[in-house]
């Protein structure tokens, strides 16, 4: 599920806020990777 999410985000229909608390590690740490650190704040 946290893969779903950072692909939301990276297309701009979710944002980091979004996530939920559970999953929120996992959904930075997968941004972080794929060089897309910049959408943790937007």
């Amino acid at each position: 599920m946290s893969t779903v999410y950072a692909a939301l985000i990276i297309k701009g229909k979710k944002t980091f806020d979004e996530v939920p608390a559970s999953l929120k590690e996992q959904v930075k740490k997968i941004l972080i990777d794929l060089e897309c650190s910049d959408l943790l704040t937007k």
